[in-house]
């Protein structure tokens, strides 16, 4: 059997669409939800839900509230700060590496972020979401660098569900972004380029989570 026609576990699955409950939040920071309605809402038995909420936890994505109920942790300043640093760190270097994807990459983070702008448009926060991100790890996986790839990852886990806040407080039309600025020297082979614009892409919206925490 080729690989790539083998069924994905049932148990992957649900990780990975509580983790996109989680990414793109349909979970609110604070808010609890129950196990049992998880399952509910993933179309799930109670061991994979269980297995997928242990995993995240181990993230950092959720926190137990009791032995019923779990939720999204409330990011701190403190721990925003943090989540920057770390994200300054890694991911401008990862961008500067995607250099080598050239034209065709830059070609296809064009496709990527005219939804990103569409979702703009229409003020659709989770669309938003999905595109910003897709935008990110698309030009981070062309860096080659999987190690790095996957601690950014974690560390958008633990920043994604903020933003979320913060665009359902200002409206999607809020978050500018360098997407543009990025694909540009992407074009021009600038690895310098592409570092800056997406250390200003990070930058802008730690700033936006921050005034909204504060």
């Amino acid at each position: 059997m080729d690989g790539s026609s083998r069924k994905v576990p049932t148990h992957e699955v649900v990780y990975g669409r509580l983790r996109d409950m989680v990414l793109f939040g349909a979970l609110a920071p604070g808010q609890p939800v129950t196990i049992q309605g998880l399952c509910t809402d993933l179309d799930a038995g109670m061991t994979p839900v269980r297995e997928a909420i242990r995993r995240l936890s181990a993230e950092g994505a959720l926190v137990a509230q009791d032995n019923r109920r779990v939720g999204v942790p409330v990011l701190t300043v403190a721990h925003l700060d943090q989540l920057a640093f770390a994200r300054l760190a890694i991911e401008p270097h990862l961008a500067g590496l995607a250099v080598q994807g050239g034209a065709a990459l830059a070609d296809r983070l064009a496709a990527i972020d005219a939804g990103v702008d569409r979702a703009i448009a229409a003020g659709n926060i989770h669309d938003y979401l999905e595109a910003n991100h897709a935008f990110h790890f698309a030009l981070y996986a062309a860096s080659g660098a999987a190690v790095l790839v996957e601690m950014a990852a974690g560390l958008w886990l633990r920043f994604g569900p903020s933003l979320r806040e913060v665009l359902a407080a200002y409206g999607a039309g809020h978050m500018a972004d360098h997407h543009k600025e990025a694909i540009a020297a992407l074009r021009a082979g600038d690895a310098e380029g592409v570092a800056r614009a997406m250390r200003a892409d990070i930058a802008d919206g730690v700033a936006g989570v921050r005034a909204a925490l504060r």
